[in-house]
């Protein structure tokens, strides 16, 4: 952005900073949607916009070319604001400094002591993270993040190791994961893992009690299911949902998580099985749904590499060509989905817009085609309708 001194000096002034002492050169650091490679001379990041960001950070060797698992986590900015954190050797992870530290170092950066070293913030790309993040609040962070706040695949090796990938593309995704340096991670004996609180949000509806072609139905149009969901666990907010979808798609697509991908893809399928809600019960809430889900392809789904950045760390970083095959579970749901929306003979006239932007994204940016009606192999799809035989209602 070209803007004047005076204009630059304001937003130094107004804006956060992030001062980071000691990191090693060839470190890569990300804030939002933006990644920076650590020079000799970085301190850190300044005019950073008040509000909820996502920092996340991988290690390098002193080559420059082998990286550390990403380790990331929410950070919430209040105007002029000063955060400091120093790089730990021997972890290779920021840690905080003591309360008379932190405020000697912030009074140091207010006077502009550390200015040329503090790359700026780009702001002409905060919008790009407004848009992925505008559900997510303090309250939400606090209620998800795991204890002590970071967010990396080195804790869930048990995760990895437990939860076998249910389709190809999910392979795919544990493989890069493990390939990242996680293949010799270990969780220690007598050790939990130090996993986010994400609302448990079931496949299927079990219930022994209800007869078997009730029991079919509930599982064809997930809208009960939902407004469970949404009473028992959120106390009936919409946004509060939506919030956990961004905050999961973040830890996800930013900070290399295997369990906020899980978390993200049962939210999503939730979602996109419902029948009943996005037409007449929940209009508002899928009209809002179908516009975080937009906003997440178009800045996290790319299907040219060069357009993540950061060379390793990344929106990009998974999306091989596993993930524009039809074979993906989001091309599954919304090939039933849109037909619902854009085929009703009476439809909220906004949801109509948006459903439409976004299959239109799906089609260009992934080059999905969903007005091909061949006749697809669902035989190991685990989101083909559920059909419960009358004589067993207990799955």
């Amino acid at each position: 952005m070209e803007i004047d001194s005076d204009a630059a000096l304001d937003l130094v002034k107004k804006g956060a900073s992030l001062l980071l002492l000691d990191v090693p050169q060839f470190t890569l650091l990300g804030i939002d949607t933006q990644v920076f490679s650590v020079g000799p001379k970085f301190k850190g990041i300044k005019m950073i916009p008040p509000g909820c960001h996502f920092i996340y950070y991988s290690s390098s060797n002193k080559e420059g070319n082998e990286f550390s698992p990403i380790v990331g986590f929410f950070l919430t900015l209040h105007p002029s604001q000063v955060v400091v954190r120093r790089w730990h050797q021997q972890d290779e992870k920021l840690i905080k400094l003591s309360e008379d530290e932190e405020f000697r170092y912030s009074e140091a950066v207010k006077r502009l002591e550390f200015d040329t070293q503090l790359g700026p913030y780009q702001l002409d790309r905060y919008t790009e993270w407004q848009q992925l993040s505008n559900f997510l609040s303090q309250d939400i962070i606090e209620r998800l993040e795991p204890i002590g706040g970071e967010i990396t695949i080195m804790q869930e090796a048990e995760l990895i190791e437990n939860k076998g990938p249910q389709t190809e593309m999910e392979k795919i995704l544990m493989d890069q994961l493990k390939g990242a340096k996680c293949a010799s991670i270990e969780v220690s004996k007598g050790r939990e893992s130090k996993g986010c609180y994400y609302t448990k949000i079931p496949h299927f509806v079990r219930n022994q009690h209800i007869p078997g072609d009730e029991l079919t139905a509930l599982n064809l149009d997930k809208t009960k299911l939902l407004e469970t969901i949404l009473n028992r666990d959120f106390g009936g907010k919409e946004d509060l949902l939506l919030g956990e979808l961004q905050f999961s798609f973040i830890a996800f697509m930013m900070g290399q998580s295997l369990e906020a991908f899980y978390q993200w893809k049962s939210i999503v399928s939730l979602l996109l099985s419902c029948t009943e809600a996005p037409l007449h019960t929940r209009t508002h809430l899928f009209l809002k749904f179908v516009k975080v889900l937009y906003y997440q392809i178009k800045h996290g789904f790319h299907k040219n590499r060069n357009q993540s950045s950061g060379g390793g760390i990344g929106n990009s970083l998974f999306l091989d060509e596993g993930w524009f095959s039809k074979d993906i579970f989001l091309y599954r749901l919304c090939k039933d989905f849109f037909p619902l929306v854009l085929e009703a003979q009476a439809v909220d006239g906004d949801l109509l817009l948006w459903t439409r932007k976004l299959k239109k994204l799906l089609e260009t940016s992934l080059g999905w085609d969903f007005d091909n009606n061949a006749l697809m192999d669902e035989e190991d799809d685990e989101f083909a309708p559920v059909v419960v035989p009358l004589e067993e209602t207990n799955f």
